[in-house]
């Protein structure tokens, strides 16, 4: 039997194993995961300056107002929205409890607004120019572009708008039982993370 001359070698086409970079904690990126009610205000304005400026920033406003997330946001219809009663039936994701919450007047006027000058019509109350529903990869782009237009100096991302709501009623001064129902938490545990941080806890160790 003729011995074989096959032998191995070594690849030579420079192929090389691609690794995937590893994603840092968000803390190396941000301060902190929520923003300030004057921060807000900032996001809000420059959101206002867009070429859609009511709409968007009529987003950013009822994203904070009700801590929705962005699914919830962009999900968000017309049939909803109780202006009679100033009303608002906060469909929640995630496992979350559905509540209703109460519309403040100028929310409310910016929503009637949004309602009239929709062209064209839609059952939801965020869309695009073509009238389909906003996506959440355009609110996300919305909200970074605006940040940054504001100044705020470090990056955002809209879920710090649902951080921000839930912050704010805490330094409010809001139980912990009500904010879990108004932020929809199956678990409470999900709530503590608001009161903990809150200034009220240390209101009076220095009187």
């Amino acid at each position: 039997m003729t011995k074989s001359t096959l032998r191995l070698v070594s690849s030579t086409n420079g192929k090389r194993t691609v690794i995937t970079p590893k994603r840092l904690a968000n803390a190396e990126y941000r301060r902190r995961e929520y923003l300030t009610p004057t921060e807000v205000e900032k996001l809000v304005k420059s959101a206002g300056k867009n070429r859609h400026g009511h709409r968007d920033a009529t987003m950013v406003l009822v994203c904070y107002r009700h801590g929705l997330r962005v699914s919830e946001l962009v999900g968000l219809e017309w049939s909803q929205i109780d202006f009679n009663a100033a009303n608002v039936h906060v469909r929640r994701l995630k496992g979350s409890t559905d509540a209703v919450h109460p519309v403040r007047g100028d929310e409310l006027r910016a929503l009637r607004r949004l309602q009239r000058e929709q062209d064209p019509k839609s059952t939801y109350v965020f869309t695009s120019e073509r009238g389909a529903p906003f996506s959440t990869a355009g609110f996300l782009r919305m909200v970074q572009r605006a940040g940054e237009t504001a100044g705020l100096g470090f990056p955002i991302h809209p879920h710090m708008l649902r951080h921000a709501t839930g912050f704010k009623l805490a330094n409010d001064g809001l139980d912990t039982r009500t904010l879990q129902a108004y932020l929809g938490h199956k678990s409470i545990g999900n709530t503590v993370r608001y009161t903990e941080l809150s200034p009220t806890r240390f209101r009076d160790l220095w009187r």
